[in-house]
């Protein structure tokens, strides 16, 4: 969900409220039944939303064997269209807010980095091709087949690196006729579209090295005005790449105050064709991990049962924590959240997959 993070969504953490006041929120697009996308411009920016984001998960290893896992999210948010713009340089219809993170496996080691710019020369996010700038980060598609992207990122003076990402499966097009719901309102819901399978290479400067680095990512893209029902408190987000295999999984647990799963909770796969195929699921919180800067308590090791489309029989993985702290502490306007790297066991305790994970709503309930 990234609500894709995206899904991790930090972008619903903002005081929009700041932008559009009551009297001047103007009819929005929301998303509608059997859409017709037109690739590759709809991976770029839609501005009659009023939320949108785009979001890099993956799981990377240098030349020495050692693991990373990495996030990379680029976030729009729109005030009202009725204000007119005074500057070239600068304006206010649009906020772009973005975090980048890495987690260091061997080292035991989680950096982030947060910031936060109005539409200019600093930040933007073009309409007719994927483009994005916020300061010296950027997200862009280097060919007209939609199946290759560019990211640029740092986090501090810490590290940096540039990735060249490659689809080796179709776009993925997530909910029902192409409309991803998250509760009973009917406008709450996104267009979730994603690549579940991208090959990943690049280098990375970390610790004084500058290392060749090789792995796989997951990427979201979702377009939303509205994305969570009034009466859900935050969500658990997953999206699971599964080893020696063609499939992968991705999971959105909508969370009650009371803790109970909303119905219009969603778990699909994607098959061999890149087709999304939903499954019941069920999920178990096995154990958790208090956060010693926030005093914040999120799950940590998670049982997840669900039906394999390939057999049509139920079967159990375990997500594990690479790193039990990969908790991003947000100050720009925003709610802490947790989204980590995570290993993927099955009943015979082997590793099967690599997955993300996303938790939110667990330091003060989301509400938008």
């Amino acid at each position: 969900m990234r609500i894709n993070s995206i899904l991790a969504l930090s972008i619903l953490f903002l005081g929009l409220n700041a932008l559009v006041t009551a009297q001047e929120i103007p009819a929005w697009e929301y998303p509608l039944d059997n859409h017709a996308f037109s690739f590759p411009k709809d991976n770029a920016s839609h501005p009659h939303f009023k939320l949108e984001w785009w979001y890099i998960t993956g799981h990377l290893k240098d030349e020495t064997n050692n693991a990373y896992g990495f996030q990379a999210t680029f976030f729009r948010i729109a005030g009202s269209p009725e204000y007119a713009e005074t500057s070239q340089t600068f304006g206010h219809s649009q906020l772009y807010l973005a975090h980048m993170a890495l987690t260091d496996i061997a080292g035991k080691h989680f950096i982030n980095e947060e910031r936060l710019n109005r539409n200019g020369w600093a930040a933007y996010a073009m309409e007719d091709k994927l483009s994005l700038k916020n300061g010296n980060w950027s997200l862009t598609q280097s060919d007209s087949k939609e199946t290759t992207f560019n990211l640029i990122g740092s986090i501090s003076r810490q590290a940096s690196f540039e990735i060249s990402l490659t689809a080796t499966k179709p776009l993925v097009i997530f909910g029902t006729q192409g409309v991803s719901h998250k509760g009973a309102s009917p406008t709450a819901a996104s267009y979730y579209l994603t690549f579940s399978r991208l090959k990943t290479t690049g280098f990375l400067d970390y610790n004084g090295k500058h290392m060749t680095i090789t792995g796989q990512a997951w990427m979201d893209h979702e377009i939303s005005s509205s994305q969570l029902s009034g009466d859900l408190v935050g969500w658990d987000w997953t999206c699971i790449q599964f080893n020696h295999s063609d499939y992968e999984l991705m999971l959105y647990r909508l969370r009650r105050s009371d803790g109970t799963s909303d119905p219009h909770s969603m778990l699909q796969w994607v098959n061999k064709d890149g087709k999304p195929i939903s499954e019941p699921f069920k999920w178990t919180v096995i154990s958790e991990w208090l956060s010693e800067k926030s005093k914040t308590t999120y799950p940590s090791r998670i049982c997840l049962e669900t039906i394999d489309p390939r057999t049509h029989t139920w079967i159990k993985f375990f997500l594990n924590p690479k790193l039990k702290d990969q908790e991003l502490i947000t100050h720009l306007g925003g709610d802490t959240y947790w989204e980590g790297a995570c290993d993927v066991t099955n009943q015979a305790n082997t590793s099967c997959a690599e997955a993300y994970v996303e938790l939110t709503g667990y330091t003060h309930p989301m509400k938008l």
